[in-house]
């Protein structure tokens, strides 16, 4: 009854979502997000939950909150880059992992936004270090393809979805030939196979149901197929090895209009010139310097800062890297990125090109670069502040607006740490009484 009450308590608190303020924080050490400068003495000014301005100086509007955030670092929301926050809360216990459906007759077609639970743990927590967006994808088991990803907001209410259907997810070279049946150029039969189903459906939908089993998609996956084939939605395609990833170059040159985005891309520094040449953006592993498969004998830390000096539009991700829970190490991947500056030998980026890689670069890789990832006019009103620099690991965020809207900044863990930091005779758990 206990645990049912506490349940109550809990849903009742983040049902109905709070309304946006209008909001005004001055005096800040202001990060905009986009790879500019910090500016010394800037203000933000969000109305209806979105951002009206940002800049040096100013004076604070009449009406609303004024915050004066007394020179300390203000910054738009982390945008967690790769994830699978949300649709997995413990990894062993297949009840709680949505992320993947592995006798399913469907693999494009599946949209992840479904099973996004608000309240699972992971989201306060990351919310709590500052993350205000995700991007979110599922796990691909019979196909390469895996479905329709989503990007979320951690608010806490019930209503996490900013953009359902926002992008493709692929799997390509070692794991992308396993799912396809054993091998690379499996991978690449099936691939074509599906662009050729989802042309045929495009061109006709009503006649698709008749071609029986010479139709390898579902119906519904061929026509999950027809925005990406269009343009109107990017494929996000995890690749790791060099080779591989001329291989998604050169599909990019057949098809168009394909809008690829490489995920983790281990070793893409190889070819860095002909990702940047082709114009594909990447969502990269910022720390890979080891390799932990042989699509990665090439790993380096400085993968990140070649591909930026090469003129590749690059942000972090966290694929196959705790990436359901730990969003918010992105941060110190990010500082770590600043630090490989001082290496002699080593590529690594400018703090302010390193905070971009957190905030508006992944949003301008999917195509949200409008809506989220900086503090620019018109963007959605996910403001942070720090206590200190965001990059460095002991910094913690203070106050953190998502859409305007103030958010809690308690979690379990921060529960539990108030529970045992002064116990109480008689407020702990039986087996601590004495």
């Amino acid at each position: 009854m206990r645990a049912l009450a506490f349940a109550a308590a809990l849903l009742a608190g983040t049902a109905i979502p709070a309304a946006a303020q209008d909001v005004v924080i001055t005096n800040a050490k202001l990060v905009i997000g986009d790879g500019s400068a910090p500016i010394e003495g800037g203000t933000v000014v969000i109305r209806g939950g979105r951002v009206v301005s940002a800049g040096p100086g100013g004076t604070a509007p009449a009406g609303g909150r004024t915050i004066d955030a007394g020179g300390r670092w203000v910054s738009p929301g982390i945008v967690a880059g790769f994830s699978r926050m949300g649709i997995i809360e413990v990894d062993g216990v297949s009840e709680t992992n949505d992320s993947s459906a592995a006798t399913s007759p469907f693999n494009a077609a599946i949209d992840v936004a479904s099973a996004v639970n608000p309240l699972s743990g992971p989201i306060a927590v990351n919310r709590t270090e500052g993350i205000t967006r995700a991007i979110v994808a599922p796990d691909p088991r019979g196909s390469i393809f895996a479905g329709q990803g989503a990007v979320i907001d951690l608010g806490g209410d019930m209503n996490p979805i900013t953009r359902a259907k926002a992008f493709q997810f692929m799997e390509w070279g070692q794991t992308g030939g396993e799912r396809a049946g054993g091998s690379r150029p499996a991978a690449m039969a099936m691939l074509r196979n599906a662009l050729f189903e989802a042309r045929t459906y495009a061109a006709n939908p009503a006649s698709y149901n008749d071609r029986g089993k010479d139709a390898l998609l579902t119906r519904a996956d061929a026509q999950a197929l027809g925005p990406v084939l269009r343009g109107e939605m990017p494929l996000l395609v995890h690749v790791e090895r060099a080779s591989d990833i001329l291989t998604i170059v050169a599909l990019k040159r057949e098809f168009p209009t394909i809008r690829p985005v490489l995920v983790g891309a281990t070793e893409g520094w190889m070819v860095a010139r002909d990702i940047a040449a082709a114009q594909i953006p990447v969502i990269a592993s910022a720390l890979a310097d080891l390799p932990a498969s042989f699509e990665q004998l090439a790993a380096t830390q400085s993968n990140i800062g070649r591909l930026k000096a090469a003129g590749v539009l690059v942000g972090i991700g966290q694929i196959n890297d705790d990436e359901s829970r730990q969003a918010r190490l992105v941060k110190q991947y990010a500082g770590n990125l600043v630090a490989l500056t001082r290496i002699p030998g080593a590529a690594g980026l400018s703090w302010d090109e390193a905070f971009a890689t957190i905030t508006s670069k992944p949003a301008e890789a999917i195509g949200m670069a409008g809506e989220i990832g900086s503090l620019r006019p018109g963007r959605r009103g996910d403001v942070v502040i720090w206590d200190g620099d965001p990059l460095e690991v002991g910094t913690a965020a203070t106050t953190v607006f998502i859409d305007g809207v103030e958010q809690s900044l308690e979690n379990r863990q921060t529960r539990l740490r108030q529970r045992y930091l002064d116990p109480k005779e008689g407020a702990l758990p039986k087996a601590y009484q004495h």
